[in-house]
């Protein structure tokens, strides 16, 4: 069985950094892409970052970059998110999904796995 467990976040000043964790286990995932999402309060879940495990290829929302960087370590096993500069509305609920091969997708329903969330509070 597939398990993503996230972790590392927390509260924050506005223009400080966190760094998020994503375990994954229960599977040998080459070729699978490994991505973040975000949910603010209120509104919709929206795509972050994504990587292939492979780490040859990443892809980000506009609104993260050149703050936040996503990496993985083949060796722990981890999906990892830089997140500097952080704002106020960077808030939100993070959640680690992967799916196998194919595109680069930034939608929800591409994702077969999925996360349980670990909370970014920014204040400013």
């Amino acid at each position: 069985q597939v398990q993503l467990v996230e972790s590392g976040g927390g509260l924050v000043q506005a223009g400080g950094s966190l760094r998020l964790s994503c375990a994954a286990s229960g599977r040998t995932f080459s070729n699978y892409r490994m991505a973040w999402f975000r949910q603010a309060p209120g509104k919709e879940r929206e795509f972050v970052a994504v990587i292939s495990w492979s780490g040859d290829n990443t892809y980000y929302a506009d609104f993260v970059k050149g703050r936040f960087t996503i990496s993985r370590d083949t060796a722990k096993n981890t999906v990892n998110l830089q997140m500097n500069s952080l704002k106020p509305e960077d808030t939100a609920v993070y959640y680690c999904a992967a799916k196998y091969g194919g595109s680069w997708p930034t939608n929800m329903s591409s994702y077969n796995y999925w996360g349980q969330g670990t909370q970014d509070t920014v204040s400013s």
